[in-house]
């Protein structure tokens, strides 16, 4: 018996809905950071999914390369995190507006 195909595009639907969710609401740049990586699992969810329902292999392979974006934004995000923190002491998305420091 498989899961059908509703059920993961459901899935990632609702964890689209909660990295939307997060980057509107939250105001915590590391939580907005963290909804964003919900957003593109959710994406990777729904690649899998019809890969397997087609047969093919060219939506894992899309996740592949996601899953690398990924990555570089995770190092590069965090990076700036901690530059930004070192001059401002706040990680508050509000009270950083100002593109010059």
């Amino acid at each position: 018996m498989t899961i059908p195909l509703d059920w993961y595009l459901t899935l990632g639907f609702f964890l689209f809905s909660i990295g939307v969710g997060g980057v509107l609401v939250r105001r915590n740049i590391i939580m907005v950071l963290l909804s964003i990586e919900l957003i593109l699992n959710s994406a990777n969810i729904t690649f899998v999914a019809y890969s397997n329902y087609h047969q093919s292999i060219s939506g894992q392979m899309m996740v592949f390369f996601i899953l690398t974006m990924a990555a570089a934004e995770v190092a590069l995000g965090l990076a700036l995190v901690i530059a930004l923190y070192r001059v401002r002491s706040t990680l508050n998305v509000d009270e950083i507006n100002m593109l010059r420091w």
